[in-house]
């Protein structure tokens, strides 16, 4: 039996032609997650159902890529890091709405697109960490960080990077725009330093007495309490993660996701693998190895829950919360946040 047109595109531009036999079952899956946080799930779905993962990295440029093949992509799947990401892809028109009632059992409603095109597969929280020694408070409101008695007790990284414009664009969400502004300029004046490094050094500036409390992700203080460095895993030591949330809501989560590409070849394997993301055996499995959360709350998730405790998300939709991203970083200029 010869190769469809479509199968022999997919093979030759994922340099597989000849190489696959042409009834295999099989999965074109194009991640900008890190290979090493997301292999085991694609070795998991295929033990588990027979397709065989075929997996193309692109830390950067991947939607854009995804554009350019146009109807000759291969592309079955797209995963992708960060909420905004996947909007803009549906947006560009890259994605294809999908009826799945697994899914929708599976994904709460504010972690999915509306329509079908993306789901959420794992969740990171937007948290403050402070000082074991010199912070008493075990919970915090993002409200709270303007509040005038953390003057000069704040460490953050820059306002523009993605994460805090998401936790910012979350605020424009609950807030308004003006609202936020003005939470903006609180935060900026109990800074203890320039917005500037990553959240792994915002631990470590904790623990160095630059500042007493700090934003960051969860996942952050799990990696540097493992970390082979002696000194990293001092930094994630030195920290605890506070429970942290809107004033009268959940926590500001941001997430993983997936989407079935719009002329994804192989469009049932793209649903069904989709699909094993959000099963119980992949959403324990995939949380765990990055410190992450499970999009179910009925999934345990052992490694993340002992570190922090398990979390509630706040329900705002995240789709919502991405279309007021351009908003949060217009005000961190208005502001002045990174002067």
């Amino acid at each position: 039996m010869k190769l469809s047109k479509s199968f022999a595109l997919a093979a030759a531009a994922l340099g597989l032609a000849g190489a696959v036999p042409a009834m295999a079952a099989e999965v074109n899956v194009y991640t900008s997650r890190e290979p090493d946080l997301i292999k085991p799930v694609f070795e998991a779905f295929t033990k588990a159902t027979g397709v065989k993962v075929n997996a193309v990295f692109l830390q950067n440029g991947l939607e854009e890529r995804v554009r350019a093949e146009g109807q000759n992509s291969p592309a079955d799947v797209i995963v992708l890091v960060d909420a905004a990401r996947l909007v803009n892809a549906a947006d560009m028109g890259i994605t294809q709405n999908v009826s799945s009632p697994t899914l929708t059992a599976n994904v709460p409603a504010q972690l999915r697109d509306p329509n079908g095109a993306w789901f959420a597969t794992t969740l990171r929280s937007r948290v403050v960490y402070a000082s074991k020694e010199r912070v008493k408070q075990d919970a915090i409101t993002y409200e709270e960080l303007a509040d005038p008695k953390w003057k000069g007790r704040v460490c953050i990284r820059s306002g523009q990077h993605p994460y805090n414009v998401s936790l910012i664009a979350a605020m424009v969400t609950r807030h308004g725009a003006e609202k936020t502004a003005e939470w903006l300029k609180g935060v900026k004046a109990n800074l203890a330093k320039k917005p500037s490094g990553g959240d792994r050094e915002v631990a470590k500036d904790i623990l160095a007495g630059v500042c007493d409390i700090g934003v960051g992700n969860t996942y952050y203080v799990g990696l540097l309490r493992n970390d082979p460095d002696a000194g990293q895993r001092a930094w994630g030591e030195a920290v605890k993660v506070l429970d942290s949330s809107f004033a009268g809501g959940g926590a500001h989560v941001n997430i993983s996701g997936a989407a079935v590409a719009k002329y994804a070849p192989h469009k049932a394997e793209a649903v069904q693998f989709i699909e094993f993301m959000t099963s119980d055996a992949a959403q324990k499995l995939v949380a765990d190895v990055n410190y992450e959360y499970p999009v179910r709350a009925s999934v345990p998730d052992g490694n993340t829950e002992k570190l922090f405790g398990p979390i509630k998300p706040d329900s705002l939709s995240l789709a919502d919360i991405a279309r007021n991203r351009k908003t949060a970083s217009e005000l961190v200029d208005r502001v002045g946040f990174d002067n």
